[in-house]
């Protein structure tokens, strides 16, 4: 059985439930509401309040503020929730903040991600499993990231907007629109460049399997983009297309960043 460590200089306020092998460092101050797995470690000086689980084995680094209040002013103090899973990697200076009422009340976060130092996900996102925001990347609110996504460093994701499985997105871009599975996007005004081959190679993705996806993205540039989605959807089959073409017609409060035939 794993001890719990807390430093003495830190608060923990009656009614956090800590984990097995909980360890509180320094000067942080864990508020009455949050829940901390087995094994997660608060480096120092950090804060995590409102109502806030973080999930077992997870490491948060100094200066992170974790549930505080939404940046949103249309948030009136009501009951909302931020739930981080497993194995994360909080760095330096990050901030997530848990929902709001007129976006469902949640901000969820997946496991083995990695939130560099300085970055944030703002209220009512959806973050998948192993997605990695490099250092001071800013996620508005209401987005969903699907998981392995990487946003690159100095990049902002405009709220509401949609990041399939597997997507990258170069350093310094401005995201206002949804992005493809699999897809790598750059620029100030980010535009879509093709696919994360490396990405792609990481997944074990055939030479067959991406020659299928470039010729899918060069099949939607020449045309009606959502059009010539639905009539190749109904006869693809299982696998990396299908999932481009299914992310495609879901419901989106976005346009899309569209290849250029």
């Amino acid at each position: 059985m794993r001890e719990t460590t807390i430093h003495p200089s830190a608060i923990v306020e009656r009614g956090a439930e800590l984990g097995q092998g909980v360890a509180i460092g320094p000067f942080c101050h864990v508020g009455p509401r949050v829940r901390l797995g087995d094994g997660v470690t608060l480096k120092s000086h950090v804060v995590v309040a409102g109502d806030t689980v973080i999930g077992a084995d997870s490491i948060v680094f100094p200066f992170a503020c974790i549930g505080e209040a939404p940046q949103d002013l249309k948030f009136q103090g009501e009951q909302t929730r931020l739930v981080i899973g497993a194995r994360n990697r909080i760095r330096e200076y990050v901030t997530m903040n848990p929902g709001t009422a007129g976006g469902g009340g949640l901000t969820q976060v997946g496991d083995d991600g990695l939130f560099m130092a300085g970055s944030h996900v703002a209220h009512d996102c959806r973050i998948g499993n192993h997605v990695i925001l490099v250092n001071n990347v800013a996620i508005a609110g209401h987005c969903v990231l699907e998981d392995e996504v990487i946003v690159g460093g100095l990049s902002g994701v405009h709220q509401f907007v949609r990041i399939g499985r597997g997507a990258m997105i170069g350093a310094v871009t401005m995201v206002t629109a949804d992005v493809l599975p699999h897809a790598l996007v750059s620029g100030p005004r980010g535009h879509l460049d093709g696919l994360n081959l490396v990405g792609l190679r990481r997944r074990g993705a055939g030479r067959a399997e991406i020659a299928a996806l470039r010729e899918l993205l060069a099949a939607l540039g020449t045309g009606n983009f959502r059009e010539t989605a639905r009539e190749r959807a109904s006869g693809a089959a299982e696998g990396m297309e299908r999932e481009v073409l299914d992310f495609i017609l879901a419901p989106s409060e976005r346009s899309f960043l569209a290849p250029h035939g």
